[in-house]
């Protein structure tokens, strides 16, 4: 078995920029304007209008390339093609290193490139020419990019000037020094405004002034990476940018000052996930916990539902004031959180603790934002120097009460709306070591826990009385609860897992095989599988009533955390040094999947991760078969007028009969001869000899044609390879002439009935034997009638024809039954 039985990459979300600048087209037909961005190996393009996705490309490169730039790789693709070079120009990176390239407007087959020595070239790369060289300005340069106007171009220089250059009189008209440090991007309006933007490495984007040549305006932190691309919009007051950080905005100056603020954006996380989640039971919204500090939601549905709830801060109020960035008061990354759907309407619905924190913050998925409650405990009288953070957290199915475990051994009760502290479990302490994971049943009876002192302990949720105590072989390092099914699955140190029946509280299963820390758990919608992730790179699914491995498959980066669709149909994962969320489709709910235990000795294959990269294997395209299966009726895909209306030939002739006799023109054009048929098809010239006779010879009259020539051989798929491309008069004609009134023969009769049999047996074409067979009696029925050898074919073929509609009519009725039955039960 190669890959994965069970599941198969299908998309990535949340991926929208990287550190490539993006291409901005116009689209004359859509009157509408485009904007490109690369992602891994692959483009996305999405419309200014609404930044949303309108397709994804892609590339299919060799191995051995890399997205470096998005000119190169358009170079690169019709190389690929074509498998010739159109132009190699080769240079020594000692002394011209090419650090930058743009096409001078109006500059005929000319490419201006720049370089790491500071230098700039002008070439013809239809002659391959080198037509001037500019000594620069003892600076790399980093931006090349056209001005408004003609021979002028903007330069960028990694010691931040700016150049405004005559490239035809080679004379310097301008210069800028932004402090910032390089130059990543230039761009310049062209709504009648001389502005001209300029983009750094820290993402905050300088505004200068090209007739009172100064700095107008800035926008800081616009990006919080390097700004990689910056682009106008012709004729509009709009600046699209684009940045390492997973973003894409569109700014608007249309308020006073020349000051741009945000329109629009599509923004993921800057830094990879810690943690995701489906939010609810739908499956459509998935959440994710980054280490950028955010908390985000992403659908699988379209990205306009995507929704950011913010980073996390102690002081909601002051984080609006100052903004993220000088924000004193802003929460490190988000390491776990719950989440439950039930009061998300009333109060907040999500908990979530972060990286080395005690307090653990409140969300609320409806508004959109950090809630309204930090829950810390009063024992440590917020004494921070104690290195006491929370470890694990979970939500009462019914979202009134959440349980917070801390890395002193605590467990604690809080209430969801109000934020009072309801109780703690233990006299002291739940365990005597840090708390790894803690989780309430559905009914709100029990609460379970693990702890590095190796000991699970199941509680009265209520009374918070101690009920049972579990030893473990091994530390654990997580647990997970599946509420409906009451598993619980337990992650030790020792790469093993346990899962603990909570009604029977034994332990009733242990996996072993990943050769790494286990870093995520993920139950299927029914608790039939397990699904877990390790630091071995390798995504495993463990079936319970079998105790056994069904399913395994490696990843190029180990997945950090994962999440089973409610619905069963997709499993997302998030991965190291990946900042999107990866979606696979489960594959048994649309095909037959065998699920057999895999041997010890099994090899895991390598998966590619969804939407990273286009592999040619992956790429090939999918030619559907001529049938799908033997057993299967295919019908012949023709159109209904080259069959369905043989048995009324002669009705439609009566009603297209002329009135009048056609009259011939005056002058007729030439034309070349051609003969009947739907394929065109001309006639050759006959070159009439000096003896031939002028009495009519009756042998050419009585001439046999290609299908009747083909039935005499008994070649039947040739034969109904003709009648597929013949027309309904045509075919009525070849059928009459098979009758000996006609010149034909019994025998050649005997062998279309054969032919007939044979489509019936190979359950091609049945559409076409029917229409055929139904003419044929009708034209001969009689003569065959009187024919014995002929009759006894027509049995033979009659017996055919009633199997095939048996089983067509058993399938058929299984349908009907299994239709009305859903239609009529209640479910």
């Amino acid at each position: 078995m190669k890959g994965s039985a069970i599941f198969s990459g299908f998309r990535a979300l949340g991926l929208y920029s990287n550190h490539l600048a993006h291409v901005l087209r116009f689209h004359k037909k859509h009157r509408e304007f485009y904007v490109l961005t690369a992602v891994g190996q692959c483009f996305h393009t999405y419309n200014v209008s609404k930044v949303s996705t309108v397709r994804y490309i892609l590339v299919r490169l060799n191995k051995n390339y890399r997205i470096k730039d998005i000119f190169t790789v358009y170079v690169i693709c019709s190389v690929n093609l074509t498998t010739d070079t159109y132009l190699q120009i080769s240079y020594d990176k000692a002394s011209f290193e090419v650090s930058a390239l743009m096409h001078p407007s109006t500059y005929l087959n000319k490419i201006l490139f720049g370089s790491s020595q500071g230098s700039l070239q002008l070439w013809n790369i239809k002659s391959n020419k080198l037509l001037f060289t500019f000594p620069g300005w003892a600076s790399a340069v980093t931006v090349l990019q056209q001005t408004p106007a003609v021979d002028v171009v903007g330069v960028g220089l990694a010691s931040g000037q700016i150049i405004i250059h005559n490239i035809r009189c080679n004379e310097t008209l301008m210069k800028f020094q932004q402090d910032w440090g390089p130059v990543t991007a230039l761009s310049f309006r062209t709504d009648g405004h001389p502005i001209m933007a300029s983009g750094s490495p820290i993402g905050h984007i300088g505004l200068w002034d090209l007739e009172e040549k100064k700095l107008v305006s800035q926008m800081r932190d616009a990006h919080t990476t390097a700004i990689a691309g910056l682009t106008f919009l012709q004729n509009e007051p709009l600046l699209i940018t684009n940045g390492a950080d997973n973003a894409i905005r569109v700014w608007i100056f249309d308020v006073a000052g020349g000051d741009g603020r945000l329109l629009r954006h599509r923004t993921g996380h800057s830094a990879p996930p810690t943690k995701i989640k489906h939010n609810d039971q739908s499956g459509l919204n998935i959440l994710s916990a980054g280490q950028d500090g955010t908390l985000q939601s992403f659908s699988t549905v379209h990205e306009r539902f995507n929704k950011s709830l913010g980073h996390g801060t102690l002081n909601k109020t002051r984080a609006k004031k100052k903004g993220v960035t000088h924000d004193t008061a802003k929460l490190p990354a988000i390491t776990t959180f719950a989440s439950e759907t039930a009061r998300q309407s009333d109060w907040d619905g999500i908990i979530a603790c972060h990286r080395g924190f005690l307090v653990t913050t409140t969300w609320s998925y409806q508004k959109g934002s950090i809630g309204a409650h930090k829950l810390e405990p009063e024992r440590f009288n917020k004494n921070r120097s104690l290195n006491v953070h929370a470890t694990a957290v979970d939500i009462t199915s019914c979202g009134n009460f959440a349980v917070i475990a801390l890395s002193s051994g605590h467990i604690d009760v809080y209430n969801m709306q109000s934020g009072f502290h309801r109780g703690h479990y233990g006299k002291d302490k739940a365990h005597a070591g840090p708390v790894r994971g803690v989780s309430v049943d559905a009914l709100n009876q029990l609460t379970v826990s693990v702890g590095a002192d190796r000991l699970l302990k199941i509680w009265r949720f209520k009374s918070k009385e101690l009920l049972h105590t579990h030893s473990l072989p091994a530390a654990p390092a997580s647990s997970l609860l599946h509420r409906d099914s009451g598993m619980l699955a337990i992650a030790l140190d020792d790469f093993t897992i346990q899962i603990l029946d909570m009604e029977t509280r034994r332990a009733v299963r242990r996996f072993s095989g990943h050769r790494g820390q286990i870093n995520d758990m993920t139950f299927s919608p029914d608790g039939r599988w397990l699904i877990t992730a390790s630091m071995d790179c390798a995504i495993r699914t463990w079936d319970l009533p079998s105790g056994s491995l069904v399913d395994c498959f490696l990843v190029d980066a180990a997945a950090v955390s994962l999440s089973m669709s409610p619905t069963g149909n997709f499993l997302a994962s998030s991965h190291v040094d990946g900042l999107g969320i990866y979606l696979w489709s489960n594959n048994t709910l649309c095909s037959m999947v065998s699920l057999r235990p895999l041997s010890a000795d099994y090899e895991p294959t390598v998966i590619m991760l969804p939407g990273t990269y286009a592999d040619s294997s992956e790429m090939l395209e999918y030619i559907s078969p001529a049938q799908l299966d033997e057993h299967l009726v295919t019908l012949s895909l023709l159109p209904d007028s080259r069959w369905k209306n043989l048995l009324h030939l002669d009705i439609i002739k009566k009603k297209n009969k002329p009135k009048e006799p056609p009259k011939l023109p005056k002058a007729a054009p030439f034309f070349i001869p051609t003969i009947p048929g739907l394929v065109p098809q001309f006639a050759l010239p006959t070159t009439p000899s000096e003896d031939q006779s002028k009495v009519v010879n009756l042998g050419v009259l009585a001439q046999k044609s290609t299908f009747y020539l083909q039935l005499e051989n008994a070649l039947d798929n040739n034969s109904l390879k003709l009648l597929r491309e013949l027309g309904p008069s045509a075919i009525e004609t070849e059928l009459r002439a098979l009758s000996p009134d006609m010149g034909g023969e019994v025998r050649v009769m005997q062998s279309f009935l054969k032919m007939i049999s044979s489509i019936l047996q190979s359950k091609r074409d049945f559409d076409l034997a029917q229409a055929y067979l139904a003419l044929f009696l009708k034209l001969h029925l009689r003569f065959i009638a009187d024919q014995p050898e002929l009759m006894e074919e027509a049995e033979s073929v009659s017996a055919h024809l009633e199997e095939t509609w048996m089983s067509m009519q058993t399938l058929l009725n299984q349908n009907i039954c299994l239709l009305s039955y859903i239609k009529s039960a209640l479910l």
